[in-house]
């Protein structure tokens, strides 16, 4: 039978894991999940295929405080579906509602992301996915702790036997699981893919125009473009910069000065649903974004050479503002939390 998960129908298979609701299923095959306009397919890796029974793990894993140290944490605790997988803070709160010192990126579309984190510190999705289990101030746990509190829950024991093929397990499972159901919170078929596959009604005049503004007055494009609008480099805008302790960015991860400064730029797919901007969240608007970048960020010592005044009119700013609304699309909106997890 086909069943709508994560925006898009897929087909559905029949599982019967202790602990696993009904509710609970995944596609059958990486091919039945259908992608989105505009995008690629989903870019799985060799040692971590799809598979229906790891989506199911990975999903209840991602809603599941029980991961962190204290039980009120979970990865949909800072990537909440109702935010745009975001939580729509300048910076994120931990356990005990300790505040971390930056803004959580989007988990949408992160299937065609390289590096994780806002320094790309981690290589892979799979790598991200348990960082913030042992950070001190997200979850608060160690992997080992982690992996023998999921070991004591039967259901979990039979849901890594049906993902792994067996009841034992390490956080590298963990990771795997929940990236598999990462890599299909996805985005596309918004206005700006109908338009570029020839419906020219599916963009307004304001919108086409800001589309001209982006790719060549503003030149958003240098380091925003392909399907999900990012080079998945890393730049220094100024932002924070200036600040008593300004974060060094990418540099605390390279150990390179010129890295200092610099973080990763984003996805725009979606941007209007992910607001507050940059590293720091201290953007609250894309308005606020589009007047940081027309002055030409904040001047420090590796301002970004293309970090220039763009003397933006009045009509340029609204017009940009409204072609990145139109970069909001459909396919992850519908993905919701288990209504029971595994015991």
């Amino acid at each position: 039978m086909t069943r709508l998960i994560g925006g898009v129908f897929v087909f559905v298979a029949l599982c019967s894991l202790q602990g696993a609701s009904d509710e609970m299923k995944a596609p059958v095959s990486a091919a039945a999940v259908k992608i989105p306009l505009g995008l690629q397919p989903i870019p799985w890796p060799k040692d971590n295929p799809y598979s229906p029974e790891k989506w199911d793990l990975g999903r209840a894993l991602y809603y599941d405080t029980r991961l962190s140290a204290d039980n009120t944490v979970s990865c949909a605790s800072c990537h909440s579906p109702k935010m745009g997988f975001t939580d729509q803070m300048p910076n994120s709160a931990g356990i005990l509602g300790q505040r971390g010192d930056r803004s959580a990126p989007t988990v949408i579309n992160r299937a065609y992301a390289l590096a994780q984190f806002w320094d790309g510190r981690a290589k892979s999705l799979e790598e991200q996915a348990v960082g913030p289990i042992q950070n001190p101030i997200e979850m608060g746990h160690t992997h080992p702790a982690v992996v023998e509190k999921l070991t004591s829950i039967a259901g979990y024991r039979a849901m890594f036997k049906a993902a792994f093929g067996s009841e034992e397990f390490d956080i590298a499972h963990v990771g795997k699981a929940i990236a598999t159901f990462e890599r299909t919170v996805l985005s596309g078929n918004a206005p700006y893919d109908k338009y570029k596959a020839g419906n020219k009604k599916a963009l307004n005049a304001s919108q086409v125009r800001g589309l001209d503004v982006f790719v060549n007055k503003a030149k958003c494009d240098q380091c925003h473009e392909g399907i999900n609008f990012t080079l998945n480099a890393y730049h220094n805008l100024g932002v924070g910069a200036t600040a008593a302790n300004a974060d060094g960015g990418r540099q605390k991860f390279s150990g390179k000065d010129e890295d200092w400064g610099a973080f990763k730029t984003p996805t725009l797919r979606d941007i209007a649903n992910t607001a507050p901007y940059m590293h720091d969240g201290s953007l609250k608007t894309l308005e606020e974004v589009v007047d940081y970048y027309d002055k030409g960020g904040t001047p420090n010592k590796n301002l970004d050479e293309r970090m220039k005044p763009l003397k933006l009119t009045a009509q340029d700013k609204k017009d940009l503002v409204e072609f990145m609304k139109s970069l909001s699309g459909e396919g992850w909106q519908n993905m919701t939390a288990p209504k029971q997890f595994p015991r």
